[in-house]
């Protein structure tokens, strides 16, 4: 299962975007915890079509995969002994403010999930607003990170943490259906 799906990755992905070489996968076989498993291969998403074509395959072939956003996770979400989907953040950082059309203030931002979440607060704050989460790692951590892991924090507690402040999520599914 594993090689005909890897033989279909190459043929469908660019070589830039696949890290299969011994030294690259040891790279990404830890995250911030101290856990470690050695990925089979290495995906370098820059795009939503780029999901769009790995779930499928992935589903197809019976095939696990990780997504990994910064790798800041302290128990171990963002490592698999499968295959490693890594979001390339430079591809992943639109963004934009939503205005309440009553009051026009700001009242919302949409966010790709390769924005740094100090970013976004940084963003956020000539508006007088900030993500709910404060995760110790704010300033390197990854909004899909942030919200995979339902993150919170010291300050804001279960009353502010991603799942609580959070309204809307675009998904992708494993047949490549867009939600």
């Amino acid at each position: 299962k594993m090689a005909e799906f890897q033989r279909q990755v190459y043929k469908e992905f660019d070589s830039s975007q696949l890290s299969g070489d011994p030294l690259r996968l040891l790279a990404y076989s830890t995250d911030a915890s101290f856990y470690r498993m050695i990925p089979k291969l290495v995906v370098h998403i820059h795009s939503e079509a780029d999901v769009k074509k790995i779930l499928p395959l992935a589903k197809k072939h019976q095939i696990p995969v990780t997504f990994r956003a910064a790798g800041t996770s302290l128990s171990g979400q963002a490592v698999t002994d499968s295959i490693l989907l890594k979001l390339q953040p430079e591809h992943w950082k639109k963004h934009k403010i939503i205005h309440n059309s009553n009051t026009h203030k700001a009242s919302h931002v949409q966010m790709q999930p390769g924005l740094i979440g100090g970013e976004v607060n940084r963003i956020l704050y000539p508006y007088e607003r900030k993500i709910g989460p404060d995760p110790s790692s704010i300033d390197s951590c990854m909004i899909g990170g942030i919200v995979s892991n339902n993150s919170s924090g010291m300050c804001c507690g279960v009353a502010n943490n991603t799942y609580n402040t959070v309204s809307d999520v675009r998904l992708v599914f494993a047949d490549g259906t867009v939600l």
